[in-house]
């Protein structure tokens, strides 16, 4: 086989560890490895993690994730960054600062919970998620339970995710993917510049086994951006990419498994 000599796209993850590798940087890295584009990241928190919640949490000092952060962009440099948990207002706005400075677009997954109900944000820190990090994110991808942490706005029907995009585009990312998944029915979310709408549908699949889909689908679209696709082009191939792991997602442990990172190698094999 030729020896590849070229540089595939750098996306940058900055987000905790899920000790149990269904979440957080694991999934990032994993799904930036499945769609062609070489991964880094910045741990901002290490958690221990299982498939039945999370047992403990640990923010890193600020100092270690600037120092993180400036090692990887000034030396290696990226084409994309993603965020996930970042704990505290500390980190949130030392997080907003260095992305203001990268030029690369950005995908904030505002997390707030674990797939099990633990909080992995301080309450503390919604107001800078709201005042520093939407507003430097070329897309938020926020699901129903953050967006009533971060607007108030209890979303029940599609009517709903509209009034939840305005909310959260009020804020100031470029664009706002809403995601529908805990509706009921299909799947449905919505991105929204403020202008144009673009529903995204795909089908339910009876499978309990989903967690992180919400780290897989931020680092599917920041590794579609990196790689020169438009943001509907890129959440569009991000949306198939989940659909497709949440479908093959599998049982690990007593609790919620993880999605499948590995599907399409699977499947080809």
């Amino acid at each position: 086989m030729p020896i590849r000599t070229a540089v595939p796209p750098r996306v940058l993850t900055v987000a905790g560890s899920d000790s149990g590798g269904g979440a957080g940087i694991q999934a990032d890295l994993k799904t930036m490895l499945a769609l062609g584009v070489h991964g880094m990241s910045v741990l901002t928190a290490v958690t221990a993690q299982n498939s039945l919640g999370v047992q403990g949490a640990w923010e890193l000092p600020v100092d270690a994730v600037r120092a993180q952060y400036r090692s990887v962009v000034d030396d290696i440099g990226v084409q994309a960054v993603k965020t996930g948990m970042l704990a505290s207002a500390a980190l949130v706005e030392t997080v907003a600062e260095l992305l203001a400075g990268t030029d690369a677009p950005v995908v904030v997954d505002p997390v707030g919970v674990s797939k099990h109900g633990d909080a992995l944000l301080a309450a503390e820190a919604l107001d800078s998620v709201r005042t520093k990090l939407l507003p430097v994110a070329t897309v938020a991808t926020p699901n129903l339970d953050e967006v009533a942490q971060l607007t108030g706005v209890q979303v029940t029907d599609e009517d709903g995710m509209r009034r939840a995009a305005a909310e959260i585009l009020a804020f100031g990312p470029r664009w706002a993917l809403i995601k529908g998944g805990h509706l009921p029915g299909e799947a449905v979310d919505l991105l929204t510049d403020g202008s144009a709408e673009h529903w995204l549908r795909a089908p339910r699949y009876d499978n309990r086994h989903t967690h992180g889909t919400g780290c897989t689908l931020a680092s599917a679209i920041a590794s579609g951006l990196a790689l020169g696709q438009d943001v509907p082009t890129a959440v569009e191939g991000a949306k198939a990419y989940v659909t497709g792991a949440i479908r093959a997602g599998f049982a690990l442990g007593g609790g919620i498994g993880p999605v499948d990172h590995g599907w399409r190698t699977r499947q080809a094999g």
